[in-house]
């Protein structure tokens, strides 16, 4: 527990209604509030934006901007920072570090309700559901993402198309129509690979899906369907690991979303799929 958040846990019983109901949402969303506007935070908590004003001045603090640091500065020390290099000043056992990375993920995942829009992802269900074909594109760690989305999406019919490989995929875009599908995968959205193939799916009509986080995210912008991931890394890290477990989780709920419309559909196919295995392992 940081000294900030053990504070504001302290003075919640002496705010008011609405300024507590700020330092609850700072509370169980901490990692969120340094990239926030008092606009966005306005709208995440329900309250007004000098609400907001008035929480950072009862918990001593004279402005938003202020209070934004203060808690950076808190997070960045405490210990559960694993994906960034000062995870080299703790001498932690690998079992330790086995329960910090549970951890971690955990809490990515459980931000992924406050960062993901219910419209944006319905409009995403239906566009995938009657694509012809659904290209999906990451970079890096989101590679995974988008291997793992195209490995499941192709058992449930679908034309599914990725490739590690920039030049591959330019040579794919050309075939996109308005019938199809370009997901796009970026933890930041500022990945020039990633940008540069959105822009051209999007020039062949192709319906463009960006799997992003919810901050200052070029590709947020270039997107015709957003599906935010929260901002659960740095950007400058040891790897992406409990961004790229929500970005997982974003994949399973597209997949799951569309099995259940099509399940019955593809059935057959996944019992002679499991067939075959069992077959094979004779």
């Amino acid at each position: 527990m940081t000294s900030l958040m053990q504070k504001i846990k302290e003075v919640l019983p002496q705010l008011s209604e609405a300024e507590r109901r700020i330092g609850e949402y700072v509370y169980g969303n901490p990692e969120a509030i340094p990239h926030m506007t008092t606009k966005e935070l306005s709208k995440k908590s329900g309250v007004s934006e000098a609400t907001i004003i008035r929480f950072c001045k009862s918990i001593g603090i004279g402005s938003f901007k202020s209070f934004k640091l203060a808690l950076m500065k808190d997070l960045t020390l405490t210990d559960t920072n694993l994906t960034d290099f000062s995870v080299l000043n703790q001498k932690d056992s690998p079992y330790d570090l086995f329960h910090k990375v549970i951890h971690v993920n955990k809490s990515a995942i459980e931000s992924c309700a406050d960062s993901m829009d219910r419209k944006e992802l319905a409009k995403a269900v239906e566009a995938i559901q009657h694509a012809g074909k659904i290209v999906f594109f990451g970079v890096g760690g989101s590679s995974t993402a988008a291997v793992d989305a195209q490995y499941k999406f192709t058992k449930l019919g679908y034309h599914s198309i990725t490739s590690l490989d920039f030049h591959y995929m330019l040579s794919v875009i050309p075939h996109l129509t308005e019938n199809d599908v370009f997901v796009a995968i970026s933890t930041s959205g500022k990945t020039k690979d990633v940008l540069e193939l959105t822009r051209f799916a999007q020039k062949k009509g192709a319906k463009v899906i960006a799997i992003t986080n919810i901050n200052k995210s070029p590709l947020y912008k270039e997107a015709e369907i957003r599906l935010c991931t929260p901002n659960v890394e740095q950007d400058f890290r040891i790897g992406s690991i409990s961004s790229r477990m929500t970005q997982l989780t974003v994949i399973d709920t597209l997949y799951m979303s569309i099995f259940h419309h099509v399940g019955e559909k593809v059935l057959q196919q996944y019992y002679d799929t499991r067939s075959e295995m069992e077959s094979l392992r004779r």
